[in-house]
């Protein structure tokens, strides 16, 4: 979807509090994965989990960083994750679900689609 439309919107992570730490409510499939963090303390600690999660994931949009009060992730209600579209004009034009079964990427796409100014993609090669 970044590729898609990486050159009409832009797209930001922005990494919350760790939903599974290992301190804390850790699953089998994250031992297994070795993604296994103990609660980070401190914004330096986030964001080192935050730097390796962009880089697992591949991620290659900016990545922010929530600070250590939680304010992004309490203002959006993004824990464990969601997905937010906000319009040029600075309001949400979507609010997924929490996540990450709420965050449905045909959802996200029609947001988007519904926030440009023809209401389509017009990057070369795409219908």
């Amino acid at each position: 979807m970044y590729r898609r439309y990486k050159d009409q919107v832009e797209f930001k992570l922005v990494y919350v509090r760790e939903a599974h730490p290992d301190d804390g409510r850790q699953t089998e499939a994250n031992r297994r994965a070795g993604v296994v963090y103990k609660a980070p303390t401190n914004d330096a600690e986030r964001a080192l989990i935050a730097f390796d999660c962009v880089r697992s994931l591949g991620i290659t949009f900016p990545c922010l960083i929530d600070n250590m009060q939680d304010t992004a992730q309490r203002a959006f209600r993004a824990w464990p994750a969601r997905a937010v579209v906000v319009g040029s004009d600075g309001r949400i034009a979507y609010l997924s679900a929490p996540g990450p079964q709420g965050v449905k990427a045909a959802e996200i796409q029609t947001a988007l689609e519904g926030i440009l100014p023809s209401g389509r993609p017009s990057a070369p090669g795409l219908p």
